[in-house]
């Protein structure tokens, strides 16, 4: 599961209110190299949650990110565009879980799916 997709991802259970962003417990992850497209990273700069993708980086071990949302001017720079790129896009939660951060009910992620099918109980 890419980082892009988990910056998407919130818990659905029944009366939660604070789903996102999900944190995520790890037990393996690969790397898998994705072609650099510059444009499409500077459209998705501004649709991602900073904080929750620079939190989930460092879960999975990346600490290439700045902490706090960079400036107009840095998007621009190759190599900050690079470092999101592989944030973003070429790292992977292969085997782990993603926790509800209210609840903290676990959702495991297997071969890099995550399933976040609930209980009938949480509907």
């Amino acid at each position: 599961m890419r980082l892009l997709t988990h910056n998407m991802l919130s818990s659905n259970i029944k009366g939660v209110t604070n789903g996102f962003p999900l944190l995520i417990e790890v037990e393996k992850v690969i790397e898998k190299p994705v072609d650099f497209n510059p444009d499409f990273l500077k459209n998705m700069f501004l649709k991602v949650d900073w904080k929750a993708l620079v939190d989930a980086s460092r879960s999975l071990g990346y600490a290439e990110l700045p902490e706090d949302t960079p400036e107009s001017s840095v998007i621009d720079s190759d190599d900050f565009l690079r470092k999101f790129h592989h944030a973003l896009l070429e790292l992977h939660l292969e085997e782990g879980a993603l926790v509800c951060p209210e609840t903290e009910r676990k959702f495991p992620v297997s071969k890099g799916i995550p399933n976040m099918l609930l209980h009938e109980d949480e509907v």
